[in-house]
């Protein structure tokens, strides 16, 4: 399972940082960022099940970064 989050990660070695410490903390977990994105997202892949999302937001938080989850939005087809 992939989740999308949205995050307020500013520059490389923050993100770099981030990823050692959610790669320690998860061992099966898979993530990497897009800071090139308005939103700089953090995908994160769980190759065992379903990704904690509130876990990974938490582990952001105490290292003083931001993260949500990005909404899934489906177009209404009659728009």
């Amino acid at each position: 399972m992939v989740e999308v989050f949205i995050t307020d990660v500013k520059g490389q070695r923050d993100a770099q940082r981030l990823l050692e410490r959610i790669h320690a903390a998860f061992t099966g977990y898979r993530a990497n960022f897009d800071l090139e994105d308005c939103d700089r997202i953090l995908r994160v892949l769980s190759v065992t099940g379903s990704v904690e999302s509130r876990r990974v937001i938490g582990l952001l938080k105490e290292l003083g970064c931001h993260a949500e989850v990005l909404p899934d939005i489906i177009p209404d087809p009659r728009i």
